[in-house]
């Protein structure tokens, strides 16, 4: 049975039909998942922004003194339009995307213990991963969460 409203108990259906919990072990292990998952995910778009800061940095350098930086440095710093940095990012954004969409369905079970294990593991996440840096914060020009 689908749940439209929150509920509490032990027994959920997350995302597959093999993943189903019916003991009180398999309940606190699927919680432990949904509050490591978002810490990732946090961690995750944190390695990206650092990445596209440090290429718009190598951009910058490269862009100061053409004549000193070897041509292969410059590729591989994001001075191509397919880069090794912008694929990287790239291949960062898709997996991020994915693990916020599986993230976004979890929560959609309407399981209250996985609901408030997801928020509690974003909250870590940024605590650890996002909240230390305001120039890195400042530098991302797009406020959605996704992007």
């Amino acid at each position: 049975m689908m749940h439209m409203t929150f509920y509490w108990s032990k027994q959920v259906t997350l995302l597959f039909d093999a993943w189903k919990t019916t003991t009180w072990l398999g309940y606190a292990l699927t919680l432990l998942a949904c509050l490591i998952v978002p810490a990732f995910y946090q961690y995750l778009e944190d390695l990206r922004v650092r990445l596209r800061l440090a290429s718009s940095a190598g951009k910058a350098a490269a862009a100061s003194d053409p004549i000193e930086t070897p041509f292969l440095r410059s590729k591989l710093a994001g001075g191509g339009k397919f880069s090794v940095v912008k694929l990287a990012g790239a291949v960062i954004f898709a997996v991020n995307s994915a693990i916020g969409y599986m993230l976004m369905l979890a929560v959609m079970s309407y399981n209250g213990g996985v609901f408030v294990a997801i928020v509690l593991g974003l909250a870590i996440g940024y605590l650890f991963f996002r909240s230390g840096d305001e120039e890195v914060s400042a530098a991302v020009e797009n406020p959605c969460a996704c992007a």
